[in-house]
């Protein structure tokens, strides 16, 4: 991105448990959620079609996709992390193909179902 500037607030799945179960049972979702390390996604129980963004090792968005519910995605050759949006985000937030995205980490956790 040629400006800093916070595009949302994010939760961060990065155990295998938060990662299986991801947006499963959220009706709706403000943010963002970022799975790591992750290279596919699916929307299997989904509430809503999603705007998915895949990251390679220096936080470069490789791949960006709108992904309808009850599908199967392919894994992305290169990416290493995950980030899934309400359908429709990424286009208010001006997210591209090629934009850097910088995580920071806070103390809060993905919520349990």
């Amino acid at each position: 991105m040629n400006e800093d500037r916070v595009l949302a607030s994010a939760q961060i799945a990065n155990d295998r448990r938060s990662r299986r179960r991801g947006l499963i049972g959220v009706d709706h979702l403000d943010g963002a959620l970022v799975l790591q390390p992750c290279n596919w996604v699916h929307t299997f129980k989904m509430s809503f079609d999603l705007d998915v963004a895949y990251l390679d090792a220096d936080g470069a968005v490789v791949k960006s996709t709108r992904m309808r519910r009850n599908r199967l995605g392919v894994p992305v050759f290169g990416a290493t992390s995950v980030i899934e949006a309400q359908a429709g985000a990424f286009a208010r937030w001006g997210l591209r193909v090629g934009d850097i995205i910088e995580i920071r980490r806070s103390t809060d956790e993905w919520p349990s179902p």
